[in-house]
């Protein structure tokens, strides 16, 4: 009787939970890239615009309902996602952020080559016996991943210096340079903001209105920025659970959510994120991609996401309003110098942190989980957009 040969492309299972922001970028990105490669891909994740999305280009989604943070509800969200993982029977798991990354390592265990990446650490986000108890499951769960996977070395080191005994390897976020590239800034202002003219110097904030993004030091620093540059307005992009808190005035508008942030960058004279943590936010490689400078916080990833030219003008530190109003000011007023740190943004992207690079490197990092057993075949084959490149990995035992 004949059989059938086995299936020589990788079952490959993302978790995530949450489905919007940056994670939920990531996500689509790899998924797209790992379709197009040839691989089985299926994604866990609540009901949501991203399932609908990750539906659309050919993926097989589960529908998987969680919370995004722990709670009460974790004992039977682990028991939903272990009757997704038994049906899909996949050669690797890859969970991304705190929440998947909780509930998939304790249904895997370890027992099939798991990928967890934290997209920031979760005990960053929380403060007294919540953080205790985030980093004390950091820890321990670290046992049942066969790569951490961290988007910046600071993230790495951070870890590391948590106590979190990894198998560490580091591979950058990366943006489509496609889809974010400059464009006509006037129009896509025009477009955005009828009302406003021209000449009004605009800064542009984009990122989940939460505390790890900064907003409310953002606008502490409004009025400062006001007092030397006349008429400058701010437009905060997103939405989340601090819209309530955040009381706009006349020379702040709050826009929400918006389905491509990409027009906002290129309307923008300058895009500004003053995060209290990340592990590589994508908003700033975005507006980077798109041509414009940007005033980002010195937390983990931002530094390297610089290319050398824009560090000293658009580095400020973490939670200081002054510092932040004066590096937003100083650019405001100085045109030529934000073309030409827009100009050195783009070809860092295009060099250092494109799509393609990130989904090259984390098929390099599947195909050494897989070996040479079932599922090994990674990014290659008819159609293949990911090529075989090496990633940064380091293992601390």
């Amino acid at each position: 009787m004949h059989q059938s040969a086995p299936d020589p492309w990788p079952r490959v299972l993302h978790l995530t939970q949450p489905v919007d922001g940056g994670v939920a970028r990531v996500v689509g990105d790899l998924a797209r890239a790992q379709l197009a490669a040839g691989m089985h891909v299926t994604v866990a994740c609540p009901d949501s615009a991203l399932a609908d999305r990750l539906r659309a280009a050919g993926a097989d989604v589960r529908l998987w309902r969680a919370t995004r943070s722990p709670g009460p509800s974790l004992a039977g969200e682990v028991r939903r996602l272990a009757r997704v993982v038994a049906d899909v029977r996949p050669h690797l798991v890859h969970a991304h952020s705190a929440k998947a990354g909780l509930a998939g390592r304790l249904v895997v265990r370890g027992r099939i080559p798991t990928v967890f990446q934290p997209h920031a650490w979760s005990f960053e986000a929380v403060g007294g016996a919540t953080a205790a108890l985030a980093l004390a499951w950091e820890r321990r769960g670290a046992r049942w991943a066969h790569r951490t996977v961290c988007v910046s070395e600071a993230e790495r080191a951070t870890g590391v210096r948590a106590g979190i005994d990894g198998r560490w390897a580091v591979v950058p976020n990366g943006v489509d340079p496609e889809r974010f590239r400059p464009a006509d800034g006037p129009a896509a202002r025009a477009a955005l903001l009828p009302d406003v003219p021209a000449e009004v110097p605009l800064a542009v904030c984009v990122g989940r209105l939460c505390r790890q993004k900064g907003q409310d030091v953002l606008l502490a620093a409004w009025e400062a920025v006001r007092a030397r540059v006349p008429g400058a307005l701010l437009v905060l992009v997103g939405d989340g659970p601090d819209r309530d808190r955040l009381r706009p005035s006349p020379a702040v508008r709050l826009v929400g959510a918006v389905p491509d942030a990409a027009p906002w960058y290129r309307a923008a004279d300058l895009v500004v994120l003053p995060s209290r943590w990340e592990g590589m936010a994508l908003a700033p490689l975005e507006a980077m991609a798109c041509g414009r400078p940007v005033v980002v916080t010195d937390v983990d990833g931002a530094r390297e996401s610089l290319p050398s030219a824009l560090r000293p003008h658009c580095l400020v530190p973490p939670e200081e309003p002054a510092a932040l109003a004066e590096a937003v000011a100083r650019l405001l007023l100085d045109a030529p110098l934000r073309a030409s740190l827009g100009r050195r943004a783009r070809r860092h992207i295009v060099s250092a942190h494109d799509a393609r690079h990130t989904a090259a490197a984390i098929a390099a990092l599947y195909r050494d989980l897989l070996g040479g057993g079932p599922g090994a075949r990674v990014g290659s084959g008819p159609g293949a957009r990911v090529a075989p490149t090496e990633y940064r990995e380091s293992i601390h035992s």
